[in-house]
């Protein structure tokens, strides 16, 4: 069994968790709250499932938890869990360590840039270049889950580690459709 395998039925296994726990409050909630905590029982089982070992996935549980109606769903899904996973995350340890970075490589190569007097077309291309990276990457750091904390080389890694589980979370739950379809034909 492969690791995307293995994650699949993890997630499979505390997803089905906190849909048990979410029909148990379902009586009563409005249709809205309802959807709402299946979609927060789905990316808290997508985010244990992954054991904490992502920024990403202790960020997204560690949101979760702070506020006051989600933290029952989250408590009652991951258990013990829980407080190790809170633990790690308000201490601050899911900010990904800094890398260093070559001052002098980048000051030389930013020197390059300034001597070459001919290349204005090219250093405007490479200006307009730098501002949409870093337009995006700001971006993509308001769309995974604790990437405001991290450096652009983490951030990628983060993200496709995030995306691949979001992928698996998709499968998952499409499988998870098409069988409700078959077992209940109208």
């Amino acid at each position: 069994m492969g690791a995307r395998s293995s994650f699949k039925l993890e997630f499979l296994k505390k997803w089905a968790l906190g849909l048990k726990i979410c029909s148990s409050l379902a009586k009563d909630m409005s249709f809205l709250e309802r959807k709402k905590a299946i979609k927060l029982s789905a990316d808290v089982a997508m985010a244990s499932a992954r054991d904490g070992t992502t920024c990403w996935s202790r960020a997204l549980i560690a949101n979760a938890s702070k506020q006051d109606d989600k933290k029952i769903i989250v408590r009652t899904m991951l258990g013990s869990e829980f407080k190790k996973i809170t633990k790690s995350s308000s201490s601050g340890s899911f900010k990904p360590e800094k890398r260093v970075r070559s001052k002098k490589i980048l000051r030389r190569s930013c020197a390059i840039t300034r001597i070459r007097k001919t290349a204005t077309k090219r250093v405007l291309a490479c200006s307009i270049a730098k501002r949409l990276v870093k337009k995006r990457t700001q971006v993509l750091k308001g769309i995974v889950p604790g990437g405001e904390s991290m450096d652009e080389v983490s951030l990628l890694e983060e993200t496709l580690d995030y995306i691949l589980s979001l992928q698996a979370q998709v499968d998952v739950m499409r499988g998870f459709a098409n069988t409700q379809v078959l077992s209940n034909p109208k």
